[in-house]
């Protein structure tokens, strides 16, 4: 598809606030490859095909094995992720999806079995920064297929 505009160059303000987010969460010490695979995650939720491309391919960059990348849509099967990504990757879906309804008590503590609560916040600040990216790649179809991975990437 052909890009409909190019959001950075519209709005740099907008863009600048974006990356902002992406360096805080970056910076929040939540694990690279964590934060990957979550980005992954709400990104194939949301159809967003240019994230989808940068996060892969960031993940692969950082050491991320095939076999996890193939699996992130059926995590809930594999046994590969551990109980924090697991746990990170359903609070991931769940944020995504709030209005489709409440996050229950039940795996709000799971969650935060996992996590401390600078870190939960940390992780549902990243969550969000994905969506945001997602909701201006998607609309305004953003290229896709020519990301290239490096090191200070964000998001």
């Amino acid at each position: 598809m052909e890009p409909r505009l190019d959001y950075k160059s519209a709005s740099p303000g907008a863009h600048k606030a974006m990356r902002a987010l992406g360096q805080y969460v970056q910076a929040s010490g939540l694990e690279h490859s964590l934060l990957e695979r979550v980005r992954t995650r709400v990104s194939q939720i949301n159809g967003c095909a240019h994230c989808l491309d940068m996060h892969t391919k960031e993940a692969r960059a950082a050491g991320e094995t095939e076999q996890r990348l193939y699996l992130i849509t059926a995590w809930r099967e594999a046994p590969c992720y551990t109980p924090r990504e697991r746990a990170a990757l359903a609070w991931a879906e769940a944020v995504t999806r709030i209005a489709e309804g409440e996050i229950g008590e039940e795996q709000y503590a799971e969650v935060r079995a996992q996590f401390s609560e600078k870190e939960l916040v940390d992780l549902t600040v990243a969550i969000i920064s994905i969506n945001g990216w997602n909701r201006l790649a998607v609309p305004f179809r953003a290229e896709t297929g020519s990301y290239r991975p490096r090191a200070e990437a964000i998001p």
